[in-house]
């Protein structure tokens, strides 16, 4: 029998992901509903759109599109689902350092990188790593220590079969379900804690995040995201389908041509659980899983990341503070002020090399035009921007504030430490500015060799 790819597992991992998830959290599923409705207005009303997306081939992967969010505890613990992930032809892609926002993690994306790949199935998985070193009360930081230690988070069949995956180079179809089965239990939410209610409360007193990560059986999946094309009109109807948006999108401003990345949530659910030391009827509490919507946009290069960086810090200074309910017009009102510097025009943009492309061939050239310029110039080749499709670190950061409360914010006197975090998982985690280079470049080469002219670019 046949190996089945990875990349048909990812898709299938996806599927049963969401399907577990909407029976979670049924909010998740009104969420699903409502992107869907908007996905199709906005469609419908914008035919420019949906061209665009037929020609780069999003709108067959639209639908499927999800991102996942999951903290695990350990250094063996992120060194293993790396393994896991690898089943599914993911790679960690990035690195992203969030105690500068007062949350005590760090983070790689785990994603497939190849442009084929992504098409087949754009799953994608935000990982943290709890930065143990952060909870300055030592016997505390000595209690999740041990209560990590004590935990198995993947079953028995499920790391036997990332072995037999490693030594055999695949799985074939009925090892391939069965993995998929297996690796849903690791995601799965747990009602019942591993701590007793008072450890629960000591460890949620240094930080709610540190309770979400160290208290369970298992890195729960604390968020699913579907990508919509319009999170303006996402977020402006959540309201009237039962669900409270957080105040602030995040990310950069409303834009014709969006860029990077826009995220909003609705506020984490208060959940029912049983403390070791509870009898009977008597349940705990515990605040972490939410819903987050997400618009992606085109992925910069790093003038266009340095531009919207700066930008980016010239609005939040401006505000004085972090964006929240109380000032969130006012933020928008600066964001677009500030941004307004950034081009939002797909042809500057690619003049001024703000932004990643990928080029289609449409015709065939004059004689004369053999450079890109005269080529896109008589029609003969064409450009869309590359599809963002990793993270930012102050919109994860936002999201996860908004869901740990407006009183959360925690001062950590440390900075980043991606070596660190490079040696827990057992490799350097990828560039994703040199995956969208390599896409851009690939497209370049592929019409070239089509249209028969010398290397372009």
């Amino acid at each position: 029998m046949p190996f089945v790819s990875p990349d048909q597992t990812r898709a299938a991992f996806s599927r049963a992901m969401s399907d577990m998830y909407k029976q979670e959290v049924p909010l998740y599923g009104d969420l699903m509903n409502l992107v869907g409705e908007v996905n199709r207005q906005c469609l419908a009303d914008r035919p420019g759109l949906s061209e665009s997306l037929q020609r780069t081939g999003e709108i067959q992967r639209l639908d499927a599109e999800r991102h996942g969010a999951i903290r695990v505890g350990t250094a063996e613990e992120l060194a293993t689902i790396a393994r896991l992930f690898a089943v599914m032809g993911m790679q960690p892609v990035g690195y992203y350092d969030l105690t500068s926002a007062g949350v005590p993690v760090h983070s790689t994306a785990f994603r497939a990188v190849h442009e084929q790949a992504l098409q087949v199935s754009p799953f994608r998985v935000f990982t943290s790593l709890l930065r143990l070193e952060l909870i300055d009360d030592q016997p505390l930081r000595e209690l999740a220590e041990q209560l990590l230690g004590q935990r198995q988070i993947f079953t028995d069949r499920c790391l036997a079969l990332i072995e037999q995956f490693e030594r055999e180079g695949g799985l074939e179809q009925a090892e391939s379900d069965d993995f998929v089965q297996q690796a849903l239990e690791t995601f799965r939410w747990h009602h019942d804690a591993t701590v007793s209610a008072e450890q629960y409360q000591r460890l949620h007193d240094a930080h709610r995040l540190i309770a979400d990560v160290v208290a369970f059986k298992g890195p729960h999946i604390n968020h699913l995201t579907p990508r919509t094309l319009d999170i303006d009109a996402v977020q402006a109807q959540m309201p009237s389908k039962g669900i409270t948006p957080k105040a602030v999108i995040e990310g950069p401003p409303p834009r014709r041509h969006p860029i990077l990345l826009r995220q909003t949530s609705f506020k984490a659910l208060q959940e029912q659980v049983a403390f070791t030391d509870q009898q009977g009827d008597a349940a705990g509490s515990h605040t972490a899983r939410f819903g987050e919507i997400e618009q992606r946009g085109a992925a910069l290069t790093p003038a266009g990341r340095a531009l919207y960086d700066r930008l980016l810090n010239a609005s939040r200074a401006a505000l004085a503070g972090f964006p929240s309910e109380g000032n969130a017009d006012e933020y928008m009102r600066l964001l677009g002020e500030q941004f307004s510097e950034f081009p939002d025009d797909l042809a500057q943009m690619r003049e001024q090399g703000l932004a990643f492309f990928r080029y289609f061939v449409t015709g065939q050239p004059r004689q004369d035009a053999t450079t890109l310029a005269a080529l896109i110039a008589n029609g003969a080749v064409r450009y869309e921007p590359l599809v963002y499709e990793d993270f930012l670190p102050v919109s994860a950061a936002g999201i996860f504030q908004s869901n740990l409360g407006d009183n959360a914010q925690v001062e950590y006197g440390v900075g980043s430490s991606q070596e660190a975090f490079h040696q827990a998982l057992g490799r350097a985690v990828l560039d994703e500015l040199g995956l969208y280079a390599e896409t851009e470049r690939r497209s370049l080469e592929d019409c070239a060799s089509r249209l028969g002219v010398a290397g372009l670019g």
